[in-house]
């Protein structure tokens, strides 16, 4: 998938798909969701257990990307220095992507070490990268303070640099497709924690560690990310207010923050209704992303379980909202599975619950599955997914079939999880 093109038109090299006549629905199996290889946390009730709330453990120390500008020069004048040496941290940080005290020259020499260890304290360290599609696609897994894990993964395309950055440890919506939510929520990311893999993907990319390096001049500013998609490990929306916070950082302008365009950053989320409605209110024109799968509450209440909380009808108002408020296009995400959610009744569904809100608000990305051998959740076969998307474009919703970046290295969506392997290598790492 190319999720930096979710909520925009066709790039002129994008893969087309032949438009056939939708042609009459033949009769297939219907298979249901389960968790394989895992036992799905459940409750009294037999539904999958939901956590929304994030266990009350210890978070890192607090950094500079944790705080304002003013935030940062407060504490700067605290330690008896003048403000201005917060815009110097700050550049450093953001700007230059580091935070080694010896390369902070025009800081004071016996200050430095004092003043890194003040705003600097140590967040993500790198364990293991794994790269494919000719250096083009990177996965990054991070050791954070406490021991946990996660992953974010570094993508060039053509014209744009995209990270997928996660949000928390592990996920609470519990959705038996989905790698990440197998070990359930270990605690939510901080600020500094989803920011610090912005600025260290920023980092490889001037190392030149994702590929073939563009180089600067002629007018062209050195390569960064300009993409974030928050579609890595964790429920975006759960983590509210750190992750908003973070956005905020991205797009403030240095030495604040990072400087990136806000519509180049997607924010994505299984269905918190009450959130969606929340971001809206944001009044920043980031891309909204929702990961539908089913048009219908029969099958997403298992598929997605958030959906036994807020069902499709109240999710679809609130996204629809999400337009009517920014006017930003939203994108609907749906992995397409042999059999479970590709009918041809369901394309019709969705296009008749996505065309009764209107038109022009919407465009639908289907995405194939990543195919286990033998699991029923495989991708759909070539000819049905052709049929979803045509079905979906002849009810007049645009649809764009995306491809998927990162399976050869359990980089794709829904893939992101700590492995046994991972953790092995984690504690190898922390044992020196």
């Amino acid at each position: 998938m190319d999720p930096n093109k979710l909520n925009h038109g066709e790039a002129a090299d994008a893969p087309k798909l032949i438009k056939t006549r939708p042609r009459p629905a033949a009769a297939r199996p219907q298979v249901r969701p389960k968790a394989e290889g895992w036992t799905q946390l459940s409750g009294p009730d037999g539904r999958p257990t939901l956590q929304f709330a994030s266990p009350r453990v210890k978070q890192p120390q607090t950094h500079l990307a944790d705080m304002t500008l003013a935030e940062r020069e407060a504490k700067v004048v605290e330690l008896g220095l003048p403000a201005f040496r917060a815009k110097q941290l700050s550049k450093h940080y953001f700007e230059h992507y580091t935070s080694d005290p010896e390369l902070m020259t025009d800081l004071p020499k016996d200050r430095r070490s004092e003043l890194a260890e003040a705003f600097f304290p140590p967040l993500l360290t790198e364990v293991k990268r794994l790269v494919t599609d000719d250096g083009a696609t990177v996965k990054f897994l991070w050791r954070l303070f406490d021991g946990a894990l996660v992953e974010s993964v570094l993508m060039r395309y053509p014209g744009r640099i995209t990270l997928c950055v996660s949000s928390q440890c592990g996920c609470g919506m519990n959705c038996p497709f989905c790698a990440t939510g197998q070990a359930g929520l270990t605690r939510n990311m901080s600020t500094a924690e989803i920011l610090d893999q912005v600025v260290q993907a920023n980092r490889v990319i001037a190392e030149g560690g994702l590929g073939r390096k563009r180089e600067a001049g002629n007018g062209a500013e050195p390569e960064r990310v300009n993409n974030i998609v928050f579609m890595g490990m964790g429920e975006p929306l759960a983590n509210y207010k750190r992750v908003m916070n973070a956005v905020h950082r991205m797009i403030a302008p240095s030495p604040e923050g990072l400087g990136m365009s806000a519509r180049g950053i997607t924010v994505s989320t299984v269905g918190l209704a009450p959130a969606i409605r929340k971001l809206a209110d944001e009044d920043i024109p980031i891309t909204f992303a929702l990961s539908l799968h089913a048009p219908d509450d029969e099958l997403r209440d298992d598929l997605i379980p958030v959906n036994s909380r807020w069902k499709v009808e109240e999710v679809l108002d609130a996204a629809y909202g999400y337009y009517e408020k920014t006017g930003r296009r939203v994108s609907i995400e749906y992995a397409l599975i042999k059999d479970m959610n590709d009918h041809p009744w369901r394309a019709d569904l969705l296009a008749e619950k996505l065309n009764a809100r209107g038109r022009g608000w919407v465009h639908v990305n289907p995405i194939p599955l990543n195919p286990t051998p033998g699991s029923i959740w495989t991708a759909s076969t070539r000819e049905v997914t052709r049929e979803f998307v045509d079905r979906l474009n002849a009810a007049g919703v645009p649809t764009t079939l995306r491809d998927t970046r990162g399976k050869e290295i359990d980089g794709a969506c829904g893939q992101l999880v700590a492995t046994e392997q991972d953790k092995r290598d984690a504690a190898a790492y922390a044992a020196g």
